[in-house]
């Protein structure tokens, strides 16, 4: 199967949000910062893919928080789910990668925000690393 035709699924515990993604996916990126740790209880590792590859199946618990200006950030309102990350407007959304179904393919290619992480853990892997968002100055 082609990588255009390719299709995956995933959702929330509860099963209150199912998603549907086709094509080509990003490789994951892990962001350290605060408002990831704070959202998910750690890290956030999440892939990506443009918003025309993306369709919700369901979509009966999904709500949406203006997480920073211009940013939202979508949870389930049942079982408290951190799935998704999107620019207002944007191309594309992420896509947290414990909420696809496995198996996924996918491997963390990049760490973001890397001197915001907390204390309790080490980052000890050959992937990429950056202090902000990649391209921003490092």
């Amino acid at each position: 199967m082609n990588e255009a035709t390719h299709q995956r699924q995933g959702g929330c515990l509860c099963g209150g949000v199912r998603y549907r993604l086709t094509g080509a996916l990003r490789s994951v990126m892990a962001c350290h910062c605060s408002q990831c740790r704070r959202s998910s209880g750690n890290f956030v590792a999440a892939t990506a893919c443009k918003t025309s590859q993306f369709e919700l199946i369901n979509d009966a618990t999904l709500k949406w928080f203006a997480s920073s200006p211009g940013a939202e950030r979508g949870f389930c309102n049942t079982c408290g789910g951190n799935l998704f990350w999107r620019e207002r407007g944007g191309a594309s959304i992420s896509i947290t990668a414990g909420t696809l179904d496995a198996p996924t393919g996918l491997r963390i290619g990049t760490h973001i925000f890397v001197g915001d992480k907390s204390d309790y853990y080490d980052i000890n892997d050959d992937a990429e690393k950056h202090q902000a968002w990649p391209g921003a100055a490092d």
